[in-house]
Protein backbone atom coordinates (compact mmCIF):
# COMPACT_ATOMS: atom_id res chain seq x y z
CA UNK A 1 0.00 0.00 0.00
CA UNK A 2 1.82 2.83 -1.08
CA UNK A 3 1.84 6.20 1.45
CA UNK A 4 3.86 9.32 2.11
CA UNK A 5 6.58 8.81 4.42
CA UNK A 6 5.51 8.25 8.12
CA UNK A 7 2.33 10.03 8.70
CA UNK A 8 0.56 10.15 11.57
CA UNK A 9 -3.17 9.20 11.28
CA UNK A 10 -5.38 10.06 14.42
CA UNK A 11 -5.85 7.42 17.01
CA UNK A 12 -9.19 4.56 15.93
CA UNK A 13 -11.13 2.68 18.62
CA UNK A 14 -11.35 -0.52 17.11
CA UNK A 15 -13.17 -3.83 18.50
CA UNK A 16 -11.35 -6.76 20.40
CA UNK A 17 -9.25 -9.34 18.34
CA UNK A 18 -11.74 -12.09 19.06
CA UNK A 19 -15.16 -9.68 18.09
CA UNK A 20 -12.91 -8.61 14.81
CA UNK A 21 -11.89 -12.36 14.13
CA UNK A 22 -15.83 -13.32 14.42
CA UNK A 23 -16.85 -10.67 11.90
CA UNK A 24 -14.37 -12.22 9.56
CA UNK A 25 -15.83 -15.49 9.52
CA UNK A 26 -19.35 -14.19 8.79
CA UNK A 27 -17.93 -11.79 5.69
CA UNK A 28 -19.63 -14.26 3.11
CA UNK A 29 -17.00 -13.91 0.67
CA UNK A 30 -14.68 -15.54 3.41
CA UNK A 31 -17.35 -17.91 4.54
CA UNK A 32 -17.84 -18.94 0.91
CA UNK A 33 -14.02 -19.33 0.44
CA UNK A 34 -13.87 -21.72 4.03
CA UNK A 35 -17.01 -23.68 2.75
CA UNK A 36 -15.16 -24.15 -0.54
CA UNK A 37 -12.02 -25.30 0.96
CA UNK A 38 -14.27 -27.72 3.26
CA UNK A 39 -15.67 -29.28 0.47
CA UNK A 40 -12.29 -29.74 -1.81
CA UNK A 41 -11.18 -33.15 -1.84
CA UNK A 42 -9.80 -35.91 -4.85
CA UNK A 43 -13.16 -35.17 -6.75
CA UNK A 44 -12.05 -31.67 -6.69
CA UNK A 45 -10.33 -30.17 -10.65
CA UNK A 46 -8.52 -27.22 -11.14
CA UNK A 47 -6.80 -25.81 -14.36
CA UNK A 48 -3.75 -23.99 -14.94
CA UNK A 49 -3.29 -21.15 -12.61
CA UNK A 50 -5.04 -23.01 -10.04
CA UNK A 51 -8.62 -21.93 -10.94
CA UNK A 52 -11.44 -24.17 -10.57
CA UNK A 53 -12.43 -26.55 -13.37
CA UNK A 54 -15.20 -24.99 -15.56
CA UNK A 55 -16.78 -28.29 -14.93
CA UNK A 56 -16.70 -27.92 -11.36
CA UNK A 57 -18.04 -24.78 -10.86
CA UNK A 58 -21.74 -25.72 -10.95
CA UNK A 59 -21.00 -28.08 -7.90
CA UNK A 60 -18.99 -25.81 -6.22
CA UNK A 61 -21.85 -23.30 -6.41
CA UNK A 62 -24.34 -25.56 -4.75
CA UNK A 63 -22.45 -26.43 -2.20
CA UNK A 64 -22.48 -22.72 -1.70
CA UNK A 65 -26.55 -22.73 -1.01
CA UNK A 66 -26.35 -20.60 -5.18
CA UNK A 67 -28.49 -21.91 -7.58
CA UNK A 68 -25.74 -23.67 -10.31
CA UNK A 69 -28.29 -22.56 -13.22
CA UNK A 70 -28.17 -18.54 -12.52
CA UNK A 71 -24.78 -16.96 -14.42
CA UNK A 72 -24.15 -15.32 -11.08
CA UNK A 73 -23.53 -18.48 -9.28
CA UNK A 74 -20.61 -20.04 -10.62
CA UNK A 75 -19.16 -16.49 -10.84
CA UNK A 76 -19.58 -16.24 -7.04
CA UNK A 77 -17.84 -19.82 -6.72
CA UNK A 78 -15.08 -19.25 -8.99
CA UNK A 79 -14.22 -16.07 -6.60
CA UNK A 80 -14.71 -17.59 -3.31
CA UNK A 81 -12.36 -20.51 -4.73
CA UNK A 82 -9.87 -17.85 -6.22
CA UNK A 83 -9.62 -16.30 -2.20
CA UNK A 84 -9.85 -19.72 -0.79
CA UNK A 85 -6.46 -20.79 -2.89
CA UNK A 86 -4.57 -17.58 -2.56
CA UNK A 87 -4.86 -17.39 1.32
CA UNK A 88 -3.67 -21.06 1.73
CA UNK A 89 -7.52 -22.45 2.96
CA UNK A 90 -7.22 -24.73 0.06
CA UNK A 91 -4.09 -26.81 -1.31
CA UNK A 92 -3.58 -27.18 -5.23
CA UNK A 93 -1.20 -29.14 -7.56
CA UNK A 94 -2.01 -27.43 -10.52
CA UNK A 95 -1.76 -29.91 -13.69
CA UNK A 96 1.83 -29.89 -16.17
CA UNK A 97 1.75 -27.96 -19.37
CA UNK A 98 1.97 -31.19 -22.14
CA UNK A 99 1.22 -33.37 -19.03
CA UNK A 100 -1.03 -36.43 -19.86
CA UNK A 101 -3.73 -35.09 -16.76
CA UNK A 102 -5.73 -32.16 -18.24
CA UNK A 103 -6.05 -31.19 -14.50
CA UNK A 104 -4.69 -30.96 -11.70
CA UNK A 105 -6.55 -31.33 -8.21
CA UNK A 106 -6.90 -29.73 -5.05
CA UNK A 107 -7.50 -30.73 -1.12
CA UNK A 108 -8.31 -28.82 1.73
CA UNK A 109 -4.96 -26.88 3.14
CA UNK A 110 -3.32 -26.63 6.35
CA UNK A 111 -4.21 -23.21 7.02
CA UNK A 112 -7.97 -24.14 7.40
CA UNK A 113 -7.69 -25.81 10.79
CA UNK A 114 -6.76 -22.18 12.09
CA UNK A 115 -10.55 -21.42 11.14
CA UNK A 116 -12.18 -23.57 13.68
CA UNK A 117 -9.19 -23.89 16.17
CA UNK A 118 -6.83 -20.56 15.67
CA UNK A 119 -6.09 -17.77 18.02
CA UNK A 120 -8.34 -14.96 16.48
CA UNK A 121 -5.18 -13.01 15.62
CA UNK A 122 -4.63 -16.20 12.83
CA UNK A 123 -8.43 -16.17 11.80
CA UNK A 124 -7.34 -11.92 10.93
CA UNK A 125 -4.29 -13.20 9.40
CA UNK A 126 -6.11 -15.28 6.84
CA UNK A 127 -8.73 -12.38 6.58
CA UNK A 128 -6.13 -9.51 6.02
CA UNK A 129 -4.60 -12.55 3.24
CA UNK A 130 -8.28 -12.64 1.31
CA UNK A 131 -8.21 -8.85 1.74
CA UNK A 132 -5.40 -8.50 -0.26
CA UNK A 133 -7.30 -10.85 -3.18
CA UNK A 134 -10.14 -8.43 -2.92
CA UNK A 135 -8.19 -5.27 -3.46
CA UNK A 136 -6.35 -6.44 -6.44
CA UNK A 137 -9.37 -7.82 -8.43
CA UNK A 138 -11.53 -4.43 -7.60
CA UNK A 139 -8.23 -2.57 -8.74
CA UNK A 140 -8.71 -4.42 -12.60
CA UNK A 141 -11.22 -2.88 -14.89
CA UNK A 142 -13.97 -4.88 -16.15
CA UNK A 143 -13.08 -7.88 -18.34
CA UNK A 144 -14.61 -7.02 -21.13
CA UNK A 145 -12.59 -3.95 -21.83
CA UNK A 146 -9.81 -6.60 -21.37
CA UNK A 147 -10.30 -8.75 -23.74
CA UNK A 148 -11.13 -5.87 -26.41
CA UNK A 149 -7.79 -5.07 -25.86
CA UNK A 150 -6.19 -7.75 -26.60
CA UNK A 151 -3.62 -7.73 -29.36
CA UNK A 152 -2.61 -9.60 -32.17
CA UNK A 153 -0.13 -11.19 -30.08
CA UNK A 154 -2.22 -12.35 -27.31
CA UNK A 155 -0.66 -9.74 -25.03
CA UNK A 156 -2.57 -6.73 -23.03
CA UNK A 157 -2.25 -2.93 -24.98
CA UNK A 158 -2.33 -1.31 -21.87
CA UNK A 159 -1.95 1.83 -24.27
CA UNK A 160 -5.41 1.35 -25.63
CA UNK A 161 -6.50 0.20 -22.87
CA UNK A 162 -5.76 3.06 -20.88
CA UNK A 163 -4.60 1.16 -17.67
CA UNK A 164 -1.73 1.11 -15.26
CA UNK A 165 -2.20 -1.57 -12.92
CA UNK A 166 -0.23 0.49 -10.16
CA UNK A 167 -1.43 3.67 -10.46
CA UNK A 168 -5.09 1.55 -10.38
CA UNK A 169 -3.52 0.20 -7.58
CA UNK A 170 -2.68 2.91 -5.71
CA UNK A 171 -5.73 5.25 -6.66
CA UNK A 172 -7.42 2.21 -4.58
CA UNK A 173 -5.19 2.94 -1.81
CA UNK A 174 -5.56 6.24 -1.30
CA UNK A 175 -9.43 6.32 -1.77
CA UNK A 176 -9.20 3.99 1.29
CA UNK A 177 -6.72 5.75 3.04
CA UNK A 178 -9.61 8.96 2.53
CA UNK A 179 -12.04 7.00 4.21
CA UNK A 180 -9.97 5.83 6.74
CA UNK A 181 -9.45 9.79 7.58
CA UNK A 182 -12.90 10.65 7.09
CA UNK A 183 -14.47 8.01 9.34
CA UNK A 184 -11.44 8.01 12.30
CA UNK A 185 -12.91 11.26 14.18
CA UNK A 186 -12.32 12.65 17.63
CA UNK A 187 -14.21 9.58 19.59
CA UNK A 188 -12.67 6.70 17.74
CA UNK A 189 -14.59 6.21 14.96
CA UNK A 190 -17.57 8.12 12.86
CA UNK A 191 -20.68 5.97 12.46
CA UNK A 192 -21.91 8.06 9.54
CA UNK A 193 -21.37 7.24 6.19
CA UNK A 194 -19.70 8.81 3.37
CA UNK A 195 -21.36 9.97 0.41
CA UNK A 196 -19.76 9.12 -2.44
CA UNK A 197 -19.49 12.24 -4.40
CA UNK A 198 -17.25 13.67 -1.08
CA UNK A 199 -15.00 10.54 -1.67
CA UNK A 200 -14.62 11.28 -5.21
CA UNK A 201 -14.08 14.48 -5.31
CA UNK A 202 -11.14 14.06 -2.18
CA UNK A 203 -9.39 11.96 -5.04
CA UNK A 204 -9.87 14.32 -7.72
CA UNK A 205 -10.49 18.30 -6.74
CA UNK A 206 -6.96 19.99 -5.48
CA UNK A 207 -7.14 21.52 -2.08
CA UNK A 208 -6.11 24.80 -3.46
CA UNK A 209 -8.91 24.50 -6.18
CA UNK A 210 -12.06 27.30 -5.67
CA UNK A 211 -15.26 26.36 -8.33
CA UNK A 212 -14.38 23.23 -10.02
CA UNK A 213 -14.42 23.14 -13.58
CA UNK A 214 -16.39 21.45 -15.93
CA UNK A 215 -13.32 19.16 -16.86
CA UNK A 216 -12.53 18.46 -13.28
CA UNK A 217 -16.48 17.89 -12.48
CA UNK A 218 -16.38 15.11 -15.14
CA UNK A 219 -13.23 13.13 -13.70
CA UNK A 220 -15.25 13.43 -10.24
CA UNK A 221 -18.07 11.84 -12.19
CA UNK A 222 -15.63 9.31 -13.64
CA UNK A 223 -14.24 8.77 -10.23
CA UNK A 224 -17.85 7.70 -8.44
CA UNK A 225 -18.53 5.49 -11.35
CA UNK A 226 -15.48 3.64 -10.95
CA UNK A 227 -15.81 3.38 -6.85
CA UNK A 228 -19.44 2.48 -7.37
CA UNK A 229 -17.85 -0.77 -8.93
CA UNK A 230 -15.11 -1.24 -6.38
CA UNK A 231 -16.84 -0.88 -3.57
CA UNK A 232 -19.59 -3.03 -4.38
CA UNK A 233 -16.77 -6.04 -4.94
CA UNK A 234 -15.38 -5.04 -1.38
CA UNK A 235 -18.42 -5.36 0.46
CA UNK A 236 -19.15 -8.95 0.45
CA UNK A 237 -15.25 -9.51 2.21
CA UNK A 238 -16.79 -7.61 5.00
CA UNK A 239 -14.80 -4.20 4.08
CA UNK A 240 -17.34 -1.83 3.78
CA UNK A 241 -21.10 -1.45 3.87
CA UNK A 242 -22.26 0.31 0.62
CA UNK A 243 -25.38 1.95 -0.99
CA UNK A 244 -24.95 2.00 -4.45
CA UNK A 245 -25.21 4.77 -6.77
CA UNK A 246 -29.37 4.73 -8.03
CA UNK A 247 -29.47 2.91 -11.12
CA UNK A 248 -31.59 6.24 -12.46
CA UNK A 249 -29.06 8.33 -11.56
CA UNK A 250 -26.60 6.82 -13.83
CA UNK A 251 -28.85 7.22 -16.75
CA UNK A 252 -28.55 10.70 -15.97
CA UNK A 253 -24.88 10.80 -15.56
CA UNK A 254 -24.87 13.36 -18.39
CA UNK A 255 -27.12 15.72 -17.09
CA UNK A 256 -25.67 19.09 -15.51
CA UNK A 257 -27.57 18.92 -12.13
CA UNK A 258 -26.04 15.02 -11.75
CA UNK A 259 -22.04 16.86 -12.52
CA UNK A 260 -23.04 19.71 -9.95
CA UNK A 261 -23.56 17.15 -7.49
CA UNK A 262 -20.66 15.49 -7.62
CA UNK A 263 -18.88 18.31 -6.62
CA UNK A 264 -21.51 19.13 -3.90
CA UNK A 265 -21.96 15.87 -2.14
CA UNK A 266 -25.89 15.66 -3.22
CA UNK A 267 -28.14 16.42 -5.47
CA UNK A 268 -27.45 20.27 -5.64
CA UNK A 269 -25.73 23.04 -3.56
CA UNK A 270 -28.69 24.03 -2.32
CA UNK A 271 -30.03 21.91 1.29
CA UNK A 272 -30.88 17.84 0.13
CA UNK A 273 -32.50 15.74 2.56
CA UNK A 274 -30.99 12.49 3.13
CA UNK A 275 -32.78 10.31 0.91
CA UNK A 276 -31.78 12.76 -1.57
CA UNK A 277 -27.53 12.08 -0.56
CA UNK A 278 -28.21 8.39 -0.88
CA UNK A 279 -29.02 7.97 -4.09
CA UNK A 280 -25.63 9.22 -5.15
CA UNK A 281 -24.04 6.57 -3.37
CA UNK A 282 -22.93 5.72 0.56
CA UNK A 283 -20.34 4.20 2.13
CA UNK A 284 -19.06 3.11 5.59
CA UNK A 285 -15.93 1.44 6.35
CA UNK A 286 -16.73 -1.42 9.10
CA UNK A 287 -15.05 -1.92 12.19
CA UNK A 288 -13.17 -4.92 10.26
CA UNK A 289 -12.65 -3.03 7.82
CA UNK A 290 -10.71 0.22 9.26
CA UNK A 291 -8.71 -2.82 11.30
CA UNK A 292 -8.01 -4.20 7.50
CA UNK A 293 -7.12 -0.59 6.15
CA UNK A 294 -5.08 0.57 9.28
CA UNK A 295 -3.39 -3.11 9.54
CA UNK A 296 -2.55 -1.94 5.51
CA UNK A 297 -1.06 0.88 6.23
CA UNK A 298 1.05 0.26 9.09
CA UNK A 299 2.45 -2.16 6.69
CA UNK A 300 3.52 0.73 4.53
CA UNK A 301 5.30 2.52 7.23
CA UNK A 302 2.07 4.83 8.52
CA UNK A 303 1.70 5.80 11.87
CA UNK A 304 -1.96 4.62 12.75
CA UNK A 305 -2.19 4.55 16.43
CA UNK A 306 -5.38 2.51 18.07
CA UNK A 307 -7.07 3.32 21.45
CA UNK A 308 -5.83 0.42 23.83
CA UNK A 309 -2.49 -0.36 22.22
CA UNK A 310 -0.36 1.96 25.09
CA UNK A 311 -1.61 -0.20 27.55
CA UNK A 312 1.18 -2.04 28.37
CA UNK A 313 3.41 1.09 28.12
CA UNK A 314 5.40 3.15 30.63
CA UNK A 315 3.48 6.29 31.42
CA UNK A 316 6.11 8.35 30.28
CA UNK A 317 5.12 6.72 26.27
CA UNK A 318 1.42 7.00 27.62
CA UNK A 319 1.34 10.55 28.06
CA UNK A 320 3.84 11.61 24.76
CA UNK A 321 1.10 9.85 22.61
CA UNK A 322 -1.86 10.67 24.14
CA UNK A 323 -1.23 14.74 24.04
CA UNK A 324 -0.98 14.69 20.24
CA UNK A 325 -4.55 13.09 20.34
CA UNK A 326 -7.98 14.32 20.41
CA UNK A 327 -9.17 14.78 24.16
CA UNK A 328 -12.07 12.19 23.68
CA UNK A 329 -9.38 9.67 22.19
CA UNK A 330 -7.12 10.38 24.60
CA UNK A 331 -9.20 9.75 27.62
CA UNK A 332 -10.11 6.45 26.16
CA UNK A 333 -6.20 5.37 25.89
CA UNK A 334 -5.73 6.79 29.45
CA UNK A 335 -9.11 4.93 30.87
CA UNK A 336 -7.58 1.78 29.31
CA UNK A 337 -3.87 2.09 30.78
CA UNK A 338 -5.26 2.75 34.26
CA UNK A 339 -7.12 -0.27 34.19
CA UNK A 340 -4.59 -2.73 34.54
CA UNK A 341 -2.64 -1.54 37.28
CA UNK A 342 -2.48 -0.62 40.89
CA UNK A 343 -4.28 3.23 41.61
CA UNK A 344 -1.27 4.63 43.83
CA UNK A 345 1.54 3.21 42.12
CA UNK A 346 -0.22 4.51 38.40
CA UNK A 347 -0.63 7.50 39.70
CA UNK A 348 2.88 8.67 40.89
CA UNK A 349 3.99 6.77 37.51
CA UNK A 350 1.69 9.00 35.77
CA UNK A 351 2.95 12.07 38.07
CA UNK A 352 6.94 11.82 37.31
CA UNK A 353 6.01 11.82 33.59
CA UNK A 354 4.00 15.18 33.41
CA UNK A 355 7.79 16.18 34.26
CA UNK A 356 9.67 18.22 32.04
CA UNK A 357 10.80 21.74 30.71
CA UNK A 358 10.65 21.17 27.11
CA UNK A 359 8.05 22.23 24.59
CA UNK A 360 5.98 19.12 25.13
CA UNK A 361 5.89 19.26 28.95
CA UNK A 362 2.83 21.95 29.65
CA UNK A 363 0.36 19.13 27.37
CA UNK A 364 1.68 16.26 29.32
CA UNK A 365 0.73 17.38 32.27
CA UNK A 366 -2.75 18.92 30.91
CA UNK A 367 -3.01 14.88 30.26
CA UNK A 368 -1.84 13.88 33.06
CA UNK A 369 -4.57 16.04 35.35
CA UNK A 370 -7.24 14.67 32.98
CA UNK A 371 -5.71 11.05 33.83
CA UNK A 372 -5.81 12.04 37.68
CA UNK A 373 -9.43 13.25 37.12
CA UNK A 374 -11.08 10.29 37.85
CA UNK A 375 -9.04 8.36 40.39
CA UNK A 376 -10.34 8.07 43.63
CA UNK A 377 -9.06 8.60 47.44
CA UNK A 378 -6.30 6.29 47.17
CA UNK A 379 -4.60 8.41 44.75
CA UNK A 380 -4.54 11.03 47.50
CA UNK A 381 -0.75 9.87 49.02
CA UNK A 382 1.24 9.95 45.96
CA UNK A 383 -0.70 13.17 44.96
CA UNK A 384 0.34 15.08 48.20
CA UNK A 385 3.98 13.89 47.28
CA UNK A 386 4.47 16.65 44.51
CA UNK A 387 2.85 19.91 46.68
CA UNK A 388 6.10 21.24 47.17
CA UNK A 389 7.44 19.91 43.51
CA UNK A 390 7.71 23.62 41.09
CA UNK A 391 6.16 21.96 38.39
CA UNK A 392 3.57 19.68 39.58
CA UNK A 393 2.73 21.31 42.66
CA UNK A 394 0.11 23.73 41.34
CA UNK A 395 -1.78 20.16 39.09
CA UNK A 396 -1.76 18.94 42.56
CA UNK A 397 -3.14 21.66 44.57
CA UNK A 398 -5.71 21.42 41.92
CA UNK A 399 -6.63 17.76 42.41
CA UNK A 400 -6.61 17.89 45.95
CA UNK A 401 -9.10 21.13 46.27
CA UNK A 402 -11.37 20.06 43.64
CA UNK A 403 -12.20 17.05 45.95
CA UNK A 404 -12.64 18.51 48.80
CA UNK A 405 -9.40 18.13 50.93
CA UNK A 406 -9.56 20.58 53.81
CA UNK A 407 -5.28 21.31 54.48
CA UNK A 408 -4.36 22.02 50.97
CA UNK A 409 -1.77 24.45 51.45
CA UNK A 410 -2.11 27.76 49.68
CA UNK A 411 0.24 28.10 46.30
CA UNK A 412 3.22 31.05 46.62
CA UNK A 413 2.44 33.57 44.01
CA UNK A 414 5.36 31.90 41.84
CA UNK A 415 3.53 28.91 41.82
CA UNK A 416 0.56 30.49 40.56
CA UNK A 417 2.10 32.46 37.63
CA UNK A 418 4.06 29.21 36.62
CA UNK A 419 0.76 27.20 36.78
CA UNK A 420 -0.40 30.03 34.85
CA UNK A 421 1.55 30.20 31.96
CA UNK A 422 1.65 26.27 31.58
CA UNK A 423 -2.22 26.34 31.64
CA UNK A 424 -2.22 28.73 28.83
CA UNK A 425 0.32 26.70 27.25
CA UNK A 426 -1.10 23.59 26.92
CA UNK A 427 -4.29 24.55 26.10
CA UNK A 428 -2.90 26.45 22.92
CA UNK A 429 -0.79 23.02 22.49
CA UNK A 430 -4.28 21.24 22.55
CA UNK A 431 -6.34 22.88 20.55
CA UNK A 432 -5.18 25.95 19.34
CA UNK A 433 -6.07 29.57 19.30
CA UNK A 434 -9.82 28.84 20.17
CA UNK A 435 -12.54 31.22 20.83
CA UNK A 436 -12.73 30.36 24.16
CA UNK A 437 -9.14 31.14 25.07
CA UNK A 438 -9.82 35.14 25.20
CA UNK A 439 -12.46 33.65 28.34
CA UNK A 440 -9.52 32.07 29.96
CA UNK A 441 -6.75 34.86 29.57
CA UNK A 442 -9.58 37.59 30.74
CA UNK A 443 -10.50 35.28 33.89
CA UNK A 444 -7.07 35.10 34.45
CA UNK A 445 -5.29 38.72 34.88
CA UNK A 446 -8.97 40.16 36.29
CA UNK A 447 -8.13 37.81 39.15
CA UNK A 448 -4.17 38.92 39.82
CA UNK A 449 -3.78 42.52 40.29
CA UNK A 450 0.03 43.78 38.13
CA UNK A 451 -0.13 40.16 36.42
CA UNK A 452 1.85 41.87 33.44
CA UNK A 453 4.39 43.52 35.70
CA UNK A 454 4.98 39.83 37.56
CA UNK A 455 4.54 37.13 34.74
CA UNK A 456 7.09 37.87 32.72
CA UNK A 457 9.37 36.99 35.39
CA UNK A 458 8.28 33.40 35.63
CA UNK A 459 10.97 30.67 34.45
CA UNK A 460 8.47 28.87 32.30
CA UNK A 461 10.16 28.01 28.94
CA UNK A 462 6.45 29.04 27.12
CA UNK A 463 6.14 32.41 28.99
CA UNK A 464 7.42 34.72 26.17
CA UNK A 465 4.88 32.74 23.93
CA UNK A 466 2.29 32.93 26.03
CA UNK A 467 2.27 36.21 26.59
CA UNK A 468 2.60 37.25 22.86
CA UNK A 469 -0.44 35.03 22.11
CA UNK A 470 -1.88 36.76 24.89
CA UNK A 471 -1.02 40.13 23.80
CA UNK A 472 -2.93 39.20 20.26
CA UNK A 473 -5.92 37.27 21.46
CA UNK A 474 -6.66 39.35 24.65
CA UNK A 475 -10.78 40.82 24.52
CA UNK A 476 -9.62 44.28 26.00
CA UNK A 477 -7.22 46.38 24.32
CA UNK A 478 -5.47 47.63 27.44
CA UNK A 479 -4.42 44.21 28.50
CA UNK A 480 -3.41 43.28 25.42
CA UNK A 481 -1.27 45.87 25.07
CA UNK A 482 0.66 45.35 28.61
CA UNK A 483 0.86 41.86 27.72
CA UNK A 484 2.89 42.46 24.44
CA UNK A 485 5.04 44.95 26.15
CA UNK A 486 5.76 42.17 28.92
CA UNK A 487 6.61 39.45 26.27
CA UNK A 488 8.84 41.87 24.80
CA UNK A 489 10.38 41.71 28.42
CA UNK A 490 10.47 38.09 28.85
CA UNK A 491 12.04 37.45 25.79
CA UNK A 492 14.97 40.03 26.21
CA UNK A 493 15.75 38.17 29.93
CA UNK A 494 15.46 34.96 27.82
CA UNK A 495 18.02 35.82 25.80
Amino acid sequence: MSAEPHPTLPPVRLPSDAELARDALVAPLFARAVRLARWAGPHTRVDIGGELAAAQLPEAAAVLGLDPTDEEGPVLASQAWRVAVDTGLVDVAEPEEGGAEESGTAAPGEDLALVAGGAPGEVLDLWLAALDTVLADAAVPDLDDLVDALDAGGEIDFDRLDWNPSREADFLDGVLANLYLLTVSEHGASDGPVPLPVLAASMVIPEDMGEPTDAVLEQVSDAMMRLDDQFRQLEPIGLVEFRPVDEALMAEADDEEFAAADSAGGPSRGEVDDEDVSRYGLVRLTPLGLYGIRARMLEAGVTAPAVGELADKGADALLDAVSGYPEGAAQAEIEQWLAGREPQGAVAELLAAARGADEGGPLRRLRCQQALAPAGPEAEPAVRAVLDDAELGGLARVWLSERGVADVPAPDEAMVFWLTVDTIAAQLAADGETAELPLLMRSLTEHHTGFFDQVWRVEHPATAYVLETMGRMHPDKKAAKEARKAAFKARSRQA
